[in-house]
């Protein structure tokens, strides 16, 4: 699927117009005013925004991508295939407080998963006006399910067709479902004299104000239905017409609510000495009228459409905004007057896009100086809502009745709040505060960092150091120019360097420019010549963590209060790493202990090879309880694997309980299903609060024989010498620890020399919005098209093997639960060997 909005096809039948199809179905069908769909990215776990519609996507950036395992409602839908309803502001904010802090406005949003099949596309979003009572925030839950399922089995279908069903570029930005009659509505009719009737379209009905019983009956009824004031002019165009002497031009009359409309008429075909008269009634719309009137008004007025670009604006708007006319209309808003594309601006117009009412903000209009721009002059925007387009009024400050009235020193508090690359409403710091504090990994900080911190104070390049022995080491950054940081790596603490002396002294240090800078700190290598910068220290409850260098591209002043907000930040982060190298500290212990508790050696059997693989979690502290090994049971070998429900230090100690207890009865000789049966019992008697899934297959090398009883664990594969792969239907019992009557049967099959049997955790085939099936399925086809050739010293060692298997979960940067692999062939026998 082609993931760019510039190079989207939208012709019929293709993914970007089954897509807007379903995103404009979806918003009609419950009165929403935007709307969109995200879909897989070709990287793991990641959600892309497709479609937006009703919205420009510049100012809603940072919701283009997000990870289906973030505390959003998106992620849930399509993690857990639920629709997730949410009737207004305050049921987001208990339910999803970072998505609330993020977009602190008041509307209702639904959101449903986007399921083909087995596979779960992306989920399908619609932005709504907020209602008090949950059950009216979709009444027909139906219909918007029939629209989501739609659209998932018409996705499926082009997969199927070779459609890769993903996305990885901008959203297309669309308009959203027209609200009511635009201008230019047509309607036609067609009237016969003879049997008096009136047949039309629907448009005609609605602008004859739905009439339809009257209409039919007689012309008079007609033209009153279309012009009551001129009526007499409609009746005597219908009669001329009917007569084949139909008005030489289009004819205008009054319609019921004022407006005009424009009448044609032609004759559709003799009708028993009279003709049949067609006809079409056009409502040109208010433009060039209301147009004319708002050009006179004292104040400014322009409006802008959903998608931001500006349709309209009057001369007193442009001379207060600084611009031509010609130079904003038909233009995003934050291109025609780019001096608004700045935090603290956009947030009001995502108010105004997103709340029902209207948004009252100041602005201050830079002038042009003999040194670039400067301080200006203060205006009030009142921006008012409306489903199709917003309306804009501009007036100097102070001198607008609607919005508050503002003297002299409100005029000072207003300036700080939107200076330029000022941080914008206190709910950014928030949303960065809630991020910091779900974010456990050190690596999980750093993406926060990156993802938050920029785009709330306007800044475009960002570098963190931690200290280490005394040294400074870069451990993220983003925008500098490449090796740029990379001279300052390991600098020591005795360095004359800002990122050095911020975090020696404890004291932010904000240069204006880097003239600035570089005067502080002679023969200092820049980047650039123009810029300001930020140096904050990293430190937690007195311990010096690193520093950090927040950079903006154009010089700008740092008030009291952006300093004081930008300091209590960086010592969030501070604190943010220091808890996430602790638990990075603590996870490579818990780690060393499950190690420590799997074999470091395997039972051997000169005709039959093993491998057992083994790859741990990266997402969070806790250890799983994954194990596998291979024990000498009678005259064979016992092949084991198991999962322990759950994660932390519980899970591996009861992990490493259950392997000694396997070991112990395979040792004993006893048969699968005794080993199965002794083993629940005993976790049972442990009462850990736990359970466990287990596979137990006891092989005879010589013969190929086996004996396999599962507990509640994925069914092995198993693939022959000729390549053939099934997965085995092997009967199974209730997982261990649950039922201490429980009984586990034996099924039997036979290892040909040559085959491969594979035994795996759930973390190997299991993907989020995906069927575990499915995993099965991947697995299955990657273990059959492993080639070998038919020479045997040119076969892949069953290690290579593991690691052809494990090789997309080595590369996925986030997997939530550790895998566990066991694999077992069965080696032909000696050359003059009988085989039993």
């Amino acid at each position: 699927m082609q993931g760019s909005a510039e190079r989207a096809d939208s012709a019929p039948g293709t993914p970007t117009a089954v897509l807007t199809g379903a995103v404009a179905d979806a918003i009609r069908a419950v009165g929403g005013f935007a709307g969109g769909v995200y879909l897989r990215s070709r990287t793991p776990g990641a959600l892309r925004l497709a479609v937006l519609a009703g919205l420009p996507g510049s100012l809603f950036r940072p919701w283009w991508r997000l990870h289906s395992d973030r505390p959003l409602p998106v992620a849930d839908a399509y993690r857990l295939r639920e629709q997730v309803v949410l009737a207004d502001s305050t049921e987001t904010m208990r339910r999803y407080p970072q998505l609330a802090a993020g977009l602190p406005f008041r509307f209702g949003s639904v959101y449903m998963p986007v399921v083909g099949g087995t596979t779960t596309y992306g989920v399908l979003t619609v932005l709504r006006p907020p209602v008090a009572d949950g059950a009216q925030a979709l009444p027909d839950r139906g219909l918007l399910t029939e629209i989501a399922d739609r659209l998932g089995e018409a996705l499926s279908t082009l997969e199927q067709d070779g459609v890769p069903i993903t996305w990885d570029g901008e959203p297309l930005c669309v308009r959203p479902p027209a609200v009511g009659l635009p201008p230019g509505y047509i309607g036609h009719f067609i009237w016969d004299p003879v049997d008096a009737t009136v047949t039309a379209d629907h448009s005609f009905w609605e602008l004859a104000g739905g009439a339809k019983d009257e209409v039919t009956r007689s012309p008079e009824a007609l033209a009153q239905a279309i012009s009551p004031d001129d009526a007499h002019l409609v009746l005597s165009a219908l009669r001329e017409t009917a007569a084949d002497c139909p008005p030489p031009r289009p004819l205008r009359v009054r319609a019921a609510d004022g407006g005009q409309r424009l009448l044609e008429f032609w004759t559709e075909g003799p009708a028993g000495g009279s003709h049949r008269v067609g006809g079409l009634v056009v409502d040109p719309g208010p433009g060039p009228a209301a147009e004319r009137a708002t050009d006179l008004l004292p104040d400014g007025v322009f409006a802008f459409d959903r998608l931001g670009l500006i349709t309209y604006v009057n001369p007193r708007a442009a001379e207060l905004l600084g611009r031509r006319r010609e130079q904003m209309t038909g233009r995003p808003l934050w291109h025609a007057v780019p001096w608004l594309d700045r935090p603290a601006y956009e947030d009001h117009l995502r108010a105004a896009l997103m709340a029902p009412e209207p948004v009252h903000f100041q602005v201050e209009r830079p002038t042009a100086g003999p040194h670039g721009r400067r301080n200006g002059d203060w205006l009030t925007l009142s921006v008012y809502p409306g489903p199709d387009v917003m309306t804009c009024r501009v007036v100097p400050l102070g001198h607008t009745a609607e919005a508050p009235s503002l003297g002299e020193a409100a005029a000072t508090a207003a300036g700080a709040l939107a200076k330029p690359g000022a941080p914008g409403p206190v709910y950014r710091p928030i949303v960065l505060a809630i991020a910091l504090s779900e974010a456990v990994t050190a690596r999980q900080v750093s993406e926060v960092v990156m993802r938050e911190l920029l785009p709330a104070f306007g800044g475009h390049r960002l570098a963190i150091y931690l200290l280490q022995e005394r040294h400074l080491y870069l451990a993220w950054e983003t925008g500098f120019p490449p090796r740029f940081l990379s001279q300052f790596e390991g600098v020591g603490l005795d360095a004359k360097l800002p990122g050095v002396e911020t975090l020696t002294t404890g004291r932010p240090l904000f240069f204006e420019s880097m003239q600035q800078l570089a005067a502080a700190y002679p023969g200092i290598p820049l980047d650039t010549t123009e810029g300001s910068r930020a140096f904050l220290p990293l430190i937690a409850s007195g311990r010096p963590v690193g520093s950090c260098i927040l950079g903006f591209e154009r010089p700008r002043t740092f008030s009291s209060e952006e300093r004081t907000v930008l300091t209590a930040l960086a010592g969030l982060i501070a604190q943010a790493l220091e808890r996430a190298r602790r638990y990075d500290s603590e996870t490579a212990l818990a780690r060393g202990l499950q190690e420590a508790l799997l074999p470091h050696r395997l039972s051997t059997h000169p005709q039959l090879d093993t491998a057992g693989y083994y790859l741990a979690g990266t997402k969070g502290m806790d250890v799983g309880g994954d194990w596998y090994d291979v024990v000498e049971a009678g005259d064979g070998l016992a092949l084991v694997i198991g999962d322990v429900q759950g994660h932390g230090v519980q899970a591996a100690a009861t992990m490493g309980q259950l392997r000694s207890a396997v070991r112990a009865f395979a040792l004993g000789d006893q048969a699968p299903h005794q080993v199965m049966s002794g083993t629940n019992r005993l976790l049972i008697e442990l009462d850990p609060g736990q359970f466990a899934s287990c596979c137990y297959i006891r092989v005879d090398p010589v013969t190929g024989h086996a004996r396999a009883a599962r507990a509640g664990h994925p069914q092995p594969l198993l693939r022959d010498p000729d390549g053939h792969t099934e997965v085995l239907d092997l009967a199974g019992g209730l997982v261990l620890g649950v039922d201490p009557q429980a009984r586990y049967p034996v099924t039997h099959l036979r290892l040909e020399p040559g085959a491969v049997l594979a035994l795996y955790t759930d973390g190997l085939v299991e993907r989020p919005g995906a069927d575990i099936d499915e995993g099965i399925e991947t697995l299955r086809a990657a273990l059959a098209s492993a080639e070998r050739s038919a020479g045997r010293r040119s076969r892949p060692s069953l290690a290579q093997l593991a690691g052809l298997l494990t090789d997309r979960a080595r590369r996925t940067a986030d997997r939530p639960d550790d895998i566990a692999l066991l694999l077992a062939e069965r080696c032909h026998p000696a050359e003059g060997t009988d085989e039993a």
